[in-house]
């Protein structure tokens, strides 16, 4: 992630940088199609795919943007072809093990949600590596959604719950929303504001259903390699173009 920091200065002139959002959330679609657009296997397309991600995650620092969270693997792309799975895995941990110096010299605080168990042993430490070394650092925080499903999410918060209920450490009565939300692997991390997803598709593939209960959403055709810093611009010109009234007039 070695590259020159931009100043805050540099924020487009038609952004108010009072109104920026505070946490943007990315589905990052497309890797695939653009492989094939450009006659290549499809995990080029994955390759390109991480580029483009360490160039967002520093604009959202050098534009004042505080958090990130990007769908890097859900629970139903184990059905992906296994030599697609496996390349995938292989690099989400070679890309923590290189980019983890990067990480700390950029202030980046990074995290991981979803059913981490899953992955196998040598990832696993690599994740726990990168969060430990990095949670005391006071830049962006930067989660990464991995093996996630949001029903799965809230159907673990449930059984949470349910069980300290079960043990009297929580009363029916005083079950909110908070409660719920303390019990989400997203815990601490405030909701975002803005849902950025590439390719096209007009879906949430399962992603952060309860905390994306009241942000914008923003769908571009732009194939995920190729969402640039001009296409993130034209999101957030789009995204402070609404009026966000949380269902009140």
């Amino acid at each position: 992630m070695s590259a020159k920091p931009t100043a805050l200065q540099d924020l487009p002139v038609d952004l108010d940088k009072e109104r920026l959002p505070e946490h943007v959330a990315v589905i990052m679609d497309g890797n695939g199609r653009w492989a094939k657009s450009h006659s290549l296997p499809r995990v080029m397309g994955h390759q390109k795919g991480v580029d483009t991600l360490k160039d967002l995650l520093r604009c959202c620092r050098d534009w004042g943007i505080p958090a990130l969270t990007v769908y890097a693997f859900s629970t139903e792309n184990w059905g992906r072809p296994i030599e697609e799975v496996r390349f995938l895995m292989t690099l989400f941990e070679r890309v923590l093990r290189r980019e983890l110096s990067d990480m700390m010299k950029e202030g980046v605080c990074i995290r991981f949600i979803g059913n981490l168990s899953s992955l196998s042993p040598s990832l696993q430490e690599e994740i726990m590596r990168s969060i430990k070394d990095t949670e005391n650092n006071t830049g962006i925080q930067f989660t990464v959604a991995t093996n996630y499903g949001g029903r799965e999410e809230i159907t673990q918060a449930c059984k949470s719950i349910a069980a300290k209920v079960q043990q009297g450490l929580i009363q029916l009565d005083e079950i909110n929303e908070i409660t719920i939300e303390d019990h989400l692997y997203t815990k601490g991390l405030p909701s975002p504001d803005l849902l950025i997803r590439t390719s096209g598709e007009m879906r949430l593939s399962n992603f952060l259903l309860w905390q994306l209960a009241y942000a914008e959403i923003y769908v571009t055709s732009t194939l995920w390699p190729d969402f640039d810093r001009s296409q993130f611009h034209k999101a957030l010109v789009s995204y402070q173009s609404r009026d966000r009234r949380y269902g009140k007039l």
